[in-house]
């Protein structure tokens, strides 16, 4: 009889449970739980960001394949897994619609609180991936002026489209991070990037805590007109003052749509289907389960800031996950994992 394949999977991915078992046996376990002994016997690993996969973990095991269900992808030491032939693959732009839904619910709910108006303001997106191409194409629909720094693409694609870090921060009235999480990228804004940007800019970071330095943040706060932070230095502790501080607190949940956890869990589970030959599984999406889950298309033409703001907190009021978090930010994992995904907007 031919031997099956062993899968350990972080059991708070969604959609997961039950795909596998016609091929393999499969161990669900909390992904910040996984440890060496759950490895050893193990051919393939379905993770989250939790999971950190290196020399420690996989070291002496036979695991040929690691798909992660997200875009970042700094839990795993690729160096590692290169040199040890082990496949990995990340859940490319999967969650970018989310992500672009919280960055608007939240800009245009704390300008409402702090009766701001958008109107002529220039947007900064740091970081122009998956994630900060829909931020910027949502923000040239709503109106807004736009610069972008992405040296990386601007290397690639010329400058002509790109500037530098210094001059978006000192003309944007609004900065968003949408960077993934390397050596270029860690600490990036520090003491001389809060320095550089405008008095009374909005600041939101949804990419990865610790791009950010937070002390720096801390002091530049009363200089900026708000600060929404999504993800945070030494998750799962985060900073008790910092969260006192910012006008938006989440527990890293910006991309927790319906459709950014149905695309991640397909994305991985295509990989590994793909990676043994599980040819049913090759365009494997999960269903949608309720008509209230899927996407919804808005039209903002004509609309004034406050019916924006209205139609976007009617689909992701965001402030509830803000009180939610503030209540109980000892419950971070938990929230994360219980957290009641919402769908996402769209727009032609």
């Amino acid at each position: 009889m031919e031997k099956r394949i062993k899968i350990v999977a972080d059991k708070n991915i969604p959609f997961l449970e039950g795909v596998f078992e016609p091929y393999a046996d499969v161990a669900y376990i909390d992904g910040k739980d996984i440890c060496k002994e759950d490895v050893m016997g193990a051919d393939a690993l379905v993770i989250r960001t939790r999971t950190r996969c290196n020399e420690s973990l996989l070291g002496g095991s036979r695991v040929s394949m690691i798909a992660t269900a997200t875009i970042g992808t700094d839990h795993i030491d690729f160096d590692f897994c290169n040199t040890h032939n082990i496949e990995v693959h990340n859940a490319e732009g999967c969650n970018s619609g989310g992500v672009m839904q919280y960055v608007f619910s939240a800009l245009y709910g704390v300008a409402s609180r702090k009766a701001v108006k958008l109107d002529g303001a220039t947007m900064g997106i740091i970081g122009v991936g998956n994630v900060g191409k829909k931020v910027e194409h949502m923000a040239e629909y709503l109106g807004f002026n736009v610069l972008l720094c992405d040296p990386p693409r601007a290397a690639k694609e010329g400058k002509d489209k790109f500037c530098d870090l210094d001059y978006l921060l000192t003309n944007s009235q609004i900065v968003t991070m949408h960077t993934p999480l390397d050596d270029t990228t860690r600490c990036m804004a520090d003491s001389h990037f809060f320095a550089m940007m405008r008095p009374g800019a909005f600041f939101i970071n949804a990419s990865r805590g610790e791009v950010v330095v937070d002390d720096a943040l801390k002091e530049a706060i009363p200089k900026l007109g708000a600060v929404i932070i999504d993800t945070w230095n030494n998750e799962p502790d985060v900073d008790a003052d910092l969260l006192e501080m910012v006008d938006i607190a989440t527990p890293h949940i910006a991309g927790y749509s319906y459709q950014g956890k149905q695309n991640g869990t397909a994305s991985a589970v295509r990989a590994v289907a793909r990676h043994f030959g599980f040819e049913s599984l090759y365009d494997f999406y999960p269903p949608v389960d309720v008509p209230e889950h899927e996407p919804v298309k808005l039209d903002f033409k004509g609309m004034n800031q406050g019916e924006v703001t209205s139609l976007l907190q009617y689909n992701y009021p965001i402030f509830t996950d803000d009180f939610m978090f503030r209540m109980q930010p000892d419950k971070f994992e938990s929230l994360r994992s219980e957290y009641k995904y919402r769908r996402e907007i769209y727009i032609d």
